[in-house]
């Protein structure tokens, strides 16, 4: 979400998605921005009342999308197919390549490569009105939920590699504030609404715990 990163002129992995100004939608995240800003990651992660969840759901995940796009955009000069052969996240966990459309067959590739399919894959899915509609009125399809699952799955992968194989660099720059407050929204959102299984998690499953004990 841009409060996190001020006005700093930042570059993006892939181009911003933007919520049209004026719409519904656009009103939620002007919401999810002003309950942020209060700083209780807990209360700013709830369906607002009165609200649709998949809606609530599409627009926080546009947001995580970009807030990844972001944050991985900073670091793109050290996450090449040198220092990252493989998609990882520590020692005990790869990940391969498949989006069952184009590449059915899972595939071992490197983490920059891995995470252009992933966030090129992400954008399809949130460009694609029959999945992400941002017109009024238009109904949410009935697979939407286990798209938006898949597509938090595979954000969260992207958090998992650039704090094991990453941190330092982030640190370097000076970025671990926000990877922190971002990867906290993240997890608050992914709990309230039980959208990541917890196995998938384990990557991160310590840092998770040191995060959240605090807000429980």
């Amino acid at each position: 979400m841009s409060f996190l990163f001020g006005s700093r002129s930042s570059k993006t992995f892939k181009p911003k998605k933007n919520i049209p100004e004026g719409s519904h939608q656009y009103e939620l995240l002007k919401h999810a921005e002003a309950t942020l800003g209060s700083g209780n990651l807990r209360m700013a992660v709830m369906l607002p009342d009165g609200e649709d969840l998949n809606e609530w759901v599409a627009v926080n995940t546009v947001d995580f999308f970009n807030q990844i796009n972001m944050l991985y955009g900073t670091i793109t000069d050290f996450c090449t197919e040198e220092s990252c052969p493989l998609m990882s996240a520590g020692p005990k966990y790869e990940y391969h390549w498949a989006d069952g459309t184009n590449i059915k067959k899972p595939i071992k590739c490197s983490a920059p490569k891995y995470i252009d399919y992933l966030m090129t894959w992400v954008q399809d899915q949130l460009d694609d009105e029959t999945l992400f509609p941002s017109k009024i009125g238009v109904p949410f399809p009935k697979n939407f939920m286990s798209v938006a699952k898949t597509i938090l799955k595979r954000l969260f992968r992207v958090y998992a590699h650039i704090y094991h194989q990453h941190f330092d660099s982030v640190i370097q720059l000076q970025e671990e504030a926000h990877l922190n407050t971002s990867f906290k929204h993240f997890i608050f959102f992914v709990q309230e609404f039980n959208l990541i299984d917890r196995k998938e998690l384990a990557p991160l499953q310590e840092l998770i715990e040191k995060l959240t004990s605090k807000d429980r």
